[in-house]
């Protein structure tokens, strides 16, 4: 009997392995039967009893280390699980995770009918931080801000990183956005303290909302970003809500895409000229090459669409070097004396291979490079300060000259104007257009003029559309200027024609007086 009682409990506690307070229970009722046995038993029971004790004893022994293991392994799927769904620098929710609540909101939403928001933030100017003060501080900047979200949307939602420099919102209920969109930049506007220094971003942020922007989790994210890249363009540091005027825009950016993709560069595309004016000498000292296209299936298509579109899609080199070598065959017949100016993008900067790529073609056309200018705008250079620099300092060696677009309309700072190879500030045309009327305006460019001095650099003025405003730059000391008071962009085939008989604008009178005022 004792045998099979044996077989039986044996068999009791092997079944409740993984069961540990049951087999504690069974455990302690059999341990005193088995007592029992010991002591009033046969010498044959006893040494049954002894034996089934010996037996219960090491399967209670086996049972508590397979009980650790247990508890080892389901404390990692725990850990496991908090790994694949937070991020490990801020701690936040990451992009899974960020995706898994929203179709869970959207899940709840379309039960209950009820609505919410998501938000897409981009950090504007986080790359210099990262760049100049290190990765270190930088970490401590994404860390400050995902802080700070959580303490403006508190329990009303969920703040994510998405990755790198961007995060996400998901906001409960119907919160004015508007309202939340400027609270939310002003707080990240806000300088952070650092070990030895203090950081200034901005963001930039997209709002879509459910239903009325979109019922699933991937248009709605869609939608999201591109609210965002509107404001990022138009506004930078601002938030914005989705409108389905930006669906017209997504829709003709996507036509744009499509008619790009398919396009013979060199075929298509073509270059009208601006010139760049030295009014002292009182003659032509550059051409700026200005990109147009025209789709067979789009039409004229506006450089503010598609140079865009060909940046996002990674098509903007072959378009540069498609362009760039058309500008250089343009040059043959220019005066020796004049240069050409032309536009290059950040992604353009991006590869050593793409600054070869272009160094290899101006070898190849037998133009001084000195006769060459390339122009890049601030914004585009702060996508990657670091990469940029080198870049700009292998062109530079080549002997070409590197102009500051639009300056003045991005984020200006000399902590790197005076560290890049920059050899030419072109003032933004936003600056011009009141400088008759507006003393800020006027300050403004006296101001730029006097930096360019100190730096020994060329200063080219933009937008000058009437004698007024030529006398009054010419007055603070601007040598270089360019706009429709010279001439309107033209074809390569008419600037001999306009060389031959170019001569400066002779101000009228009313003019004279306005600017002399």
């Amino acid at each position: 009997m004792l045998y099979f009682l044996s077989i039986t409990m044996i068999a009791c506690i092997s079944c409740l392995t993984h069961l540990r307070t049951a087999t504690l229970i069974v455990s302690a009722l059999a341990v005193p039967a088995s007592a029992y046995f010991l002591v009033i038993g046969a010498p044959v029971v006893r040494a049954a009893a002894l034996n089934y004790v010996g037996v219960v004893v090491v399967l209670l022994f086996m049972q508590s280390v397979y009980y650790r293991d247990f508890r080892r392994l389901t404390r990692l799927t725990g850990e496991n699980h908090a790994l694949a769904h937070t991020d490990p620098l801020t701690g936040l929710p990451n992009r899974r995770s960020f995706f898994a609540e929203l179709e869970q909101a959207i899940a709840a939403a379309g039960t209950a009918e009820t609505r919410f928001a998501i938000g897409l933030i981009d950090l504007d100017g986080f790359k210099p931080v990262n760049d100049t003060l290190g990765h270190l501080a930088g970490d401590a900047v994404l860390c400050e801000v995902g802080r700070r979200l959580q303490d403006a949307v508190g329990a009303a939602g969920v703040v994510a990183r998405l990755g790198g420099d961007e995060f996400g919102l998901i906001l409960h209920g119907w919160p004015d956005l508007d309202t939340l969109g400027r609270t939310l930049c002003t707080i990240l506007k806000q300088p952070y303290a650092l070990r030895d220094t203090t950081a200034r971003i901005g963001a930039s942020i997209g709002f879509a909302c459910f239903p009325e922007t979109a019922r699933t989790a991937e248009m709605l994210v869609e939608r999201a970003d591109h609210t965002l890249y509107h404001a990022k363009t138009h506004a930078p540091g601002t938030a914005a809500c989705f409108a389905f005027e930006h669906e017209n825009r997504m829709h003709r950016q996507a036509q744009v895409e499509q008619a790009l993709r398919r396009a013979d560069l060199a075929a298509e595309f073509h270059l009208l000229f601006q010139p760049i004016v030295d009014v002292v000498a009182g003659r032509v000292q550059a051409y700026e090459a200005l990109a147009r296209w025209n789709s067979p299936t789009l039409g004229s298509v506006s450089p503010v669409d598609f140079i865009v579109v060909a940046e996002r899609t990674g098509l903007i080199h072959d378009l540069s070097l498609a362009l760039l070598r058309k500008a250089l065959a343009a040059m043959a017949s220019w005066p020796e004396h004049v240069a050409l100016s032309f536009n290059l993008s950040a992604y353009d900067l991006a590869a050593a291979e793409g600054i070869a790529t272009i160094t290899a073609l101006i070898a190849e056309s037998g133009i001084v490079p000195e006769r060459i200018v390339f122009e890049v705008t601030e914004t585009g250079l702060m996508r990657d300060l670091v990469d940029a620099g080198r870049s700009l300092g292998a062109l530079r060696a080549l002997g070409v000259g590197i102009a500051l677009d639009d300056f003045g309309t991005g984020y200006s700072s000399l902590g790197y104007v005076h560290r890049l190879p920059i050899s030419e500030l072109k003032i933004d045309r936003s600056f011009v257009t009141d400088i008759c009327s507006d003393a800020a305006s006027r300050n403004i460019i006296h101001s730029i003029l006097d930096l360019a001095r100190n730096l020994r650099l060329l200063c080219v003025v933009e937008g000058v559309e009437t004698e007024a405003q030529m006398l009054h730059l010419r007055a603070a000391g601007c040598r270089y200027m360019q706009g429709y008071l010279f001439q309107k962009p033209m074809p390569a085939a008419a600037i001999a024609a306009f060389e031959a008989g170019f001569a400066l604008p002779q101000p009228q009178g009313e003019d004279r007086i306005a600017a002399a005022a």
